[in-house]
């Protein structure tokens, strides 16, 4: 493949490094797949697959659909084991999050270098025709990552409200930033897939027998991941109120995007943010106090030990 089939915005790369670019991979898969270059693509409502809310909409009815009548199915049932699906499940999609990472950190880290952080989440710098093209790929990996709760229902485990909620408002999280067309995506995006990357990974060497001790930490970077989130979304969605309803404000200028996005993303997230801290506090205090009267009752027990050798003496 040409040098000329994947156009860099950020001036000429040194000789051989985009060779061993992970867009150039990427290139090729999805020119494969789709028969034009990705750097050709258009979110285009209507024309796009599922790219309409009424899309969208039906996509998580169905889901929430599966997650009831799947339930039901199941009662009486014998749990499935599907260890072997579920390790390639979760070793994919590890490996997947990992992939798209990098190809956003190849996007975006020129333009930052160039330009700064302003630019990259309220100008042009946020909204590439590569980057909308990573922001859909990202959108219909939230699809594929509904198959969680499938094996959830068919293994006979808990499906807890927050893991159903978690995982259909993402979809409609996803969608509506992609048709507000908000340049601020990218960073809820990347944490989003960094947390990805290690959480099923856990789930996989979970899956294999192997004992994973920081679980507890994977819930502790899904919180700081939403604050971070809410910390860019805030101040974005503040700058562009400010701009349009509020000059006399102190602002940072326009962010790109609508309203209606920048209501989605921040009700979301804060919805986010405030369940997994009520999940935190309620699991691992739970686990933690667990741990004390475990301690404490074997302490008295020794305690006990001991006054009976002295009643024996």
């Amino acid at each position: 493949m040409s040098e000329g089939s994947v156009p860099y915005p950020y001036g000429p790369l040194p000789s051989g490094s985009l060779q061993a670019s992970p867009w150039v991979l990427f290139d090729r898969m999805w020119t494969a797949a789709t028969g034009y270059a990705p750097t050709n693509f258009l979110f285009v409502p209507g024309k796009t697959p599922m790219s309409t809310a009424k899309e969208t909409a039906v996509g998580i009815a169905v889901y929430y659909l599966m997650v009831f009548f799947g339930r039901r199915a199941m009662k009486g049932r014998p749990a499935f084991e599907l260890t072997s699906l579920f390790l390639l499940h979760n070793l994919f999609l590890s490996l997947l999050s990992g992939f798209v990472l990098l190809l956003f950190v190849e996007e975006l880290g020129p333009g930052l270098w160039k330009h700064g952080i302003h630019h990259a989440i309220c100008g042009s710098g946020g909204w590439t025709t590569r980057l909308v093209t990573l922001y859909y790929v990202n959108y219909l990996i939230k699809y594929y990552e509904l198959i969680d709760t499938a094996f959830l229902i068919l293994k006979k485990k808990p499906t807890t409200f927050l893991h159903c909620y978690h995982h259909g408002a993402t979809v409609l999280l996803c969608y509506t930033q992609l048709a507000g067309q908000t340049s601020i995506s990218w960073v809820p995006i990347t944490l989003n897939l960094t947390v990805h990357v290690l959480m099923y990974w856990y789930y996989f060497q979970s899956a294999r027998g192997i004992r994973v001790p920081w679980k507890e930490w994977i819930t502790r970077l899904q919180i700081l991941q939403f604050l971070i989130d809410l910390a860019f979304v805030y101040f974005a969605s503040y700058s562009r109120a400010a701009v349009r309803y509020f000059p006399r404000m102190p602002h940072a200028g326009d962010c790109a995007g609508t309203g209606f996005a920048a209501a989605m993303g921040c009700g979301i997230l804060t919805s986010y943010l405030a369940l997994f801290i009520s999940f935190y506090l309620v699991t691992y205090n739970r686990v933690g106090a667990s741990t004390r009267l475990k301690r404490t009752t074997g302490a008295e027990a020794v305690v006990r030990d001991v006054k009976r050798q002295f009643v024996r003496i």
